[in-house]
């Protein structure tokens, strides 16, 4: 069975920082990509970043960039999401997801909802100003 459960949401001030963590289980992880979105209450779901477990490659959205790193640790079976310099504009449910699909080049393709069969159930971020 699939799974990803992501943690290491909570409150934080503007300015702050946190890491987030998605631990996969029930799927070769080296061969798969591993995305992060998030969705704020009446807004849709948005990527914001993603990395290919097989090479290394990653992706932002240009509103994170310089300030959310992704990375993988594959022999935890774990992606993580380091945010610095948050904003409450960042404030969000945030998901992680997984594709076997990871042959994408193109960096809006990876941060598109539909790219990904798994999902995890989320973990609240949110900043205040």
């Amino acid at each position: 069975e699939v799974q990803l459960v992501e943690s290491g949401g909570g409150l934080v001030q503007a300015g702050g920082s946190l890491r987030l963590s998605c631990a996969a289980s029930g799927f070769t992880f080296g061969t798969h990509a591993i995305g992060w979105f998030r969705q704020a209450p009446g807004k849709e779901r948005e990527g914001v970043s993603w990395i290919k477990n097989n090479d290394g490659t990653t992706h932002y959205r240009d509103s994170v960039k310089g300030r959310f790193t992704i990375s993988s640790d594959n022999a935890k079976n774990t992606v993580y999401l380091q945010m610095n310099s948050l904003k409450p504009q960042d404030t969000a449910v945030y998901y992680c997801a997984a594709t076997l699909a990871s042959d994408f080049d193109a960096g809006w393709i990876g941060l598109r909802p539909a790219t990904y069969e798994y999902w995890g159930q989320g973990t609240q971020v949110t900043v205040s100003s």
